[in-house]
């Protein structure tokens, strides 16, 4: 008899919604190509995002601005041929939704049908609900994004904690009802006061996913290459390094120039 295929349950955004009513806290990080994803994938993830954060780390942009629609659709489709059981959410790069919200609709779909991934992600609160709605209508799930938005940088002109200052935090909790209104998903919070995140995941019905923003809401996000320590240069409050990859990698690679130019690689074995 063949042996079965041990059936996957796969996470849906009705699974991350049972999750928040029974409690269990989400786990949730970046990933932009097949090898990596398949590992995050087999390690039980429960939400994979496919990051405009791809935009710094794979190709050395200073902001998320520079990243394109068919970069981010390349990016997804990677993470989609690896992925088993998480949920994939895509980031719509930066102007392809900001006051349009025919472009926000026909860039959700470029990336559903291109890239086979489960639901998009947006960063803003009211001034993006009429987009939201739009996309919806196409049967696309989307996940909003409040507090610290990269893709509006040059607006804050710094990355500094957001809503510190109570008009601030009105807004962005005006925010976080307005996008569960319109029929978000879920919400990621970013750089914003763990109390004001705690309010906001307890007034919202909907998962709310932090990145430091506290240890009050449904769950949590980070960038994949900063949880690892692959990189070395960015070391924010918020971040936990589970691995020094940065370090044990070079040190690998200098292992192997050293056996090379020592005439030590390859030896006797590791040749036909």
């Amino acid at each position: 008899m063949p042996k079965q295929k041990k059936e996957v349950k796969k996470v849906t955004t009705h699974v991350l919604q049972e999750m928040k009513t029974a409690g269990e806290k989400i786990s949730m990080l970046t990933a932009y190509d097949f090898t990596m994803a398949k590992i995050v994938d087999a390690a039980g993830i429960d939400v994979i995002l496919v990051g405009d954060s791809a935009s710094n780390v794979m190709a050395g942009h200073e902001t998320t601005l520079p990243i394109t629609l068919d970069q981010m659709i390349y990016h997804a489709s990677s993470v989609v041929r690896a992925v088993d059981r998480a949920l994939i959410v895509v980031d719509l790069p930066f102007g392809t939704y900001q006051g349009n919200s025919k472009e926000a609709l026909n860039t959700a779909i470029r990336i559903m049908k291109e890239s086979g991934a489960h639901a998009v992600k947006l960063e803003g609160g009211l001034e993006v609900t009429e987009s939201i709605q739009r996309i919806l209508t196409a049967g696309i799930p989307v996940m909003g994004h409040l507090g610290l938005t990269p893709q509006s940088i040059y607006k804050f002109g710094t990355y500094n904690v957001r809503a510190k200052e109570e008009a601030e935090a009105k807004k962005l909790m005006e925010d976080a009802v307005a996008l569960e209104k319109s029929g978000c998903f879920a919400i990621v919070l970013e750089k914003i006061p763990a109390k004001l995140a705690e309010k906001v995941a307890k007034k919202v019905t909907i998962p709310v996913i932090g990145i430091g923003a506290g240890g009050g809401v449904d769950g949590q996000v980070l960038v994949f290459h900063d949880m690892v320590g692959l990189n070395n240069e960015f070391n924010p409050r918020f971040l936990r390094r589970y691995l020094n990859l940065y370090d044990d990698i070079k040190k690998a690679v200098g292992n192997y120039i050293k056996d090379v130019k020592s005439k030590d690689f390859p030896n006797s074995k590791e040749q036909y």
